[in-house]
């Protein structure tokens, strides 16, 4: 059958196209309802799933939680360290001469003020070396005398004069360095403190260098304690620190910052932080551990919840407060944290009733019963 001719007028143009395409029209329609009706059923489908959660969200028993109403507050962030005492300064006495000690006057133990006597050594050549180097200076200086004499007078030249002036200049260093030696034969105390230990005896035939006593300056002492690298910049700013010592009844000492080595003084590089202790009632001994209280951060008027009552999950941290009774979820940021509380810097304001009992088995938006509400943090079970 031969097509038909198309017709040579615009109207009848386009009634001839679609009478011509007219199954691919009903086709495509076809198919565009059928694109409708999924989309529907989808959406129909997507409510009624929510629907029925909403449905058996609320037919679940309300979960017993307990509440805590958040107030500003002040957190610490502080580390415990441990440490030990040393000594103000430990001065180890040694032999300026040689000879031989005849006299003890100390024991270990025993204190001492500065200038008191500790030991003394055999003086006799000493002093026969005085008398001499005495004698020659007397004499040096009477010679300087009879040719200064003669020389204003003209007499005597000036070398010779120089030469009588140099020898007592000679004779004199010599008289004084004889009774310097003497006076070394008498071994006294440099300063202040308790005799640790004493080397010397009766009969004890010392050569220089040897040793004769260690003296500890113990009116104040040292705590050393050892900074991590991570917090010696926090510790440089600090002018006082806590310390414990657990021998003497966990008794708290103040340590005022002396000084912060400059390198690290251990094999697991911890910077040692000296501290000045008054220690005037002799308490503090030498080698009692300590802990150190460092405070490294202090924020007041900031609220702070116990780090359990957070919840970390796909990499958020939220919390569930309560209000109208319900359990609302509330994404936090933390900050410091305090033994077992952690700053909260956004996400809670004060007045906030925090879930910190049953917090774990709501869900957004889950009706609750509060059977207690606690208003300060040390109300709560540990």
């Amino acid at each position: 059958m031969p097509f038909p001719t198309p017709p040579s007028t615009l109207r009848g143009k386009i009634v001839f196209f679609i009478w011509s395409n007219l199954p691919r029209f009903v086709l495509l329609a076809m198919i565009v309802l059928i694109f409708i009706l999924f989309g529907a059923i989808r959406d129909k489908s997507d409510q009624i799933a929510v629907d029925k959660a909403e449905e058996m969200r609320q037919k679940k028993p309300p979960i017993n939680v307990v509440t805590l109403t958040l107030a500003p507050t002040t957190i610490t962030d502080r580390i415990n360290l441990p440490g030990y005492i040393e000594p103000w300064t430990r001065l180890k006495l040694m032999a300026k001469l040689n000879g031989t000690i005849i006299e003890v006057l100390v024991s270990e133990g025993d204190r001492v003020k500065k200038d008191d006597i500790l030991a003394r050594i055999e003086d006799d050549d000493f002093r026969i070396s005085l008398d001499r180097a005495e004698a020659a200076y007397n004499l040096s200086k009477a010679e300087y005398g009879r040719d200064k004499a003669m020389y204003d007078k003209g007499v005597s030249p000036i070398a010779t004069l120089d030469s009588a002036r140099t020898a007592m200049q000679k004779a004199r260093a010599d008289y004084e360095d004889a009774r310097l030696l003497l006076s070394r034969t008498t071994v006294t105390s440099p300063m202040d403190g308790i005799i640790s230990r004493m080397d010397a005896k009766i009969g004890l035939q010392l050569s220089v260098g040897d040793p004769l006593a260690e003296i500890l300056q113990v009116d104040r002492m040292k705590g050393v304690v050892g900074i991590p690298e991570s917090d010696v910049r926090a510790v440089r700013r600090l002018d006082n620190v806590e310390l414990t010592i657990q021998a003497l009844g966990d008794k708290i000492f103040n340590g005022k910052t002396h000084f912060l080595a400059p390198s690290p003084q251990t094999a697991a590089r911890l910077y040692n932080l000296e501290l000045a202790v008054q220690n005037n009632a002799g308490e503090v001994l030498d080698g009692m551990f300590i802990r150190a209280d460092i405070v490294k951060e202090r924020v007041e008027n900031t609220l702070a919840v116990p780090f359990y009552s957070v919840i970390s999950r796909n990499a958020e941290q939220y919390v569930f407060i309560e209000q109208e009774g319900v359990a609302r979820k509330r994404k936090v940021t933390l900050g410091i944290m305090e033994k077992w509380m952690v700053q909260v810097t956004a996400g809670l304001y004060p007045g906030d009733r925090l879930l910190v009992e049953g917090h774990r088995d709501v869900e957004d938006n889950q009706s609750i019963n509060i059977i207690k509400t606690l208003t300060s943090p040390a109300e709560l079970p540990l």
